[in-house]
């Protein structure tokens, strides 16, 4: 085991400090990645505080991870000393059950093992990118396209992926009309995505201050949902609707706005529970589903479609002593459009 140094709290006060962590030293298989940026995901805020009621304390958050290699166990082949490399949401899984055999890891039947805030296979708490530095299965970690701004990949592994996913599986491309609720860290994500897959993109806000960063981001159309006169354009008009709202909202009335055949995903989770009236999805055979992130093998392929067509996330750059603040600013939605945190600042 080795000591490095982290950014952790002690407690569900969620206040960050500080403190040192142990790391394993590689393993056969492992990568050991010196950490340059980890993003800031509002999850991180969630699991600190406690407020899903699972946390595991001292914690390290942290699972949008990019850094460069600088030690391989004997038997890894993918990655060498020097190699970009990243690590997102999962660290391992039970790699036997059929979600894991399908490439879909984030379902293990069996328990996936998290970034942070999780036990691995050895009943040891994994702690997550606030830290100098990770140790990761090769089988986990990612390659990181050069062409890209390392500091704006971070998000990528946790903010990418999660709208990636949904947008790959139900086939979002050149003539499907998409809609993506909410500009935020997942919202302008979304945007992004799908107008490189070809899309229409539309964007559905409450606030008319985002119309010209959606339009700059790859979005044909923008809507502002408060506005009665905006609304009646809007009926029947998607093919597909990219929810990332996490506040309540209309599910109604944004099922109301999909074509005959028509889906809405969810990929942020309202706090309470949102009322569904049955004919919005009866009449017109619509559909209504959810997505997580991806597996491993999905989140290189995003990776790698980033790197073809230039993506990255629009990001604020900080340093550990701004961790609290940018906390604070993220429940505000205060920043265009994710913190990175600069960790060797």
């Amino acid at each position: 085991m080795k000591t490095v140094h982290a950014y952790g709290t002690a407690s569900a006060s969620g206040l960050l400090a500080p403190m040192d962590i142990q790391r394993r030293e590689p393993g056969d298989h492992d990568v050991e990645i010196e950490i340059l940026y980890c993003g800031i995901c509002h999850s991180d805020i969630h699991q600190a505080r406690n407020e899903w009621g699972n946390s595991i304390y001292p914690m390290v958050p942290g699972h949008e991870i990019v850094g460069r290699v600088t030690a391989t166990g004997s038997k890894v082949r993918n990655f060498a000393v020097g190699d970009l490399a990243g690590v997102g949401c999962l660290v391992d899984s039970c790699r036997n059950c059929p979600q894991c055999a399908a490439g879909d890891e984030q379902f293990c039947e069996n328990g996936s093992v998290g970034t942070y805030n999780s036990l691995d296979k050895q009943g040891q708490p994994t702690y997550g990118g606030y830290s100098g530095s990770i140790v990761v299965d090769e089988s986990f970690t990612l390659r990181i396209p050069g062409n890209l701004d390392l500091k704006a990949v971070a998000p990528l592994l946790c903010a990418g992926i999660t709208t990636y996913s949904p947008l790959r599986y139900w086939k979002v491309g050149k003539g499907t009309m998409v809609a993506v609720v909410g500009l935020g860290g997942l919202g302008h994500m979304g945007v992004k995505l799908a107008a490189a897959m070809g899309a229409e993109v539309s964007v559905l806000s409450t606030s008319d201050s985002k119309e010209a960063d959606a339009k700059r981001m790859g979005a044909t159309h923008f809507f502002n949902t408060k506005k009665e006169d905006q609304l009646a354009q809007l009926r029947g008009r998607f093919d597909f609707i990219l929810n990332t709202v996490s506040a309540p909202n209309s599910y109604d009335m944004y099922l109301s706005f999909l074509r005959t055949n028509g889906t809405m995903v969810l990929v942020g989770a309202p706090p309470t529970p949102s009322a569904v009236t049955g004919f919005n999805l009866i009449l017109g055979r619509k559909s209504l589903a959810g997505s997580l992130i991806g597996g491993i093998r999905e989140t290189q392929e995003m990776l790698d479609f980033c790197g073809e067509h230039g993506i990255t996330s629009d990001i604020e750059l900080i340093n550990f002593s701004q961790v609290n603040e940018a906390y604070e600013r993220v429940l505000k939605s205060d920043v265009k459009y994710r913190f990175v945190i600069d960790v060797k600042g």
